[in-house]
């Protein structure tokens, strides 16, 4: 994966998951593939970064934090 494919997030960056990178991944494979559909549809804080993942908290409702690929994830103003 090269540079100019993955946006350049940092902590702080409201964000949403692309349900077409999402589907059929190694994490859907890994777990239920039925995503929620606020991950798509509501803004995310990225909390934390480690390698090519971003820890998301979705504030809409209450719900754990969820670690998503860099890749998988776009700029959500």
């Amino acid at each position: 994966m090269s540079q100019k494919q993955v946006m350049a997030i940092k902590r702080g960056d409201m964000v949403r998951a692309v349900k077409e990178k999402l589907e059929n991944s190694l994490e859907a494979k890994a777990s239920d593939a039925r995503f929620p559909s606020y991950i798509f549809d509501t803004k995310g804080e990225v909390v934390d970064l480690s390698g090519d993942y971003a820890l998301v908290k979705f504030g809409i409702v209450p719900t754990p934090n969820v670690w998503l690929r860099v890749d998988q994830l776009e700029a959500f103003k």
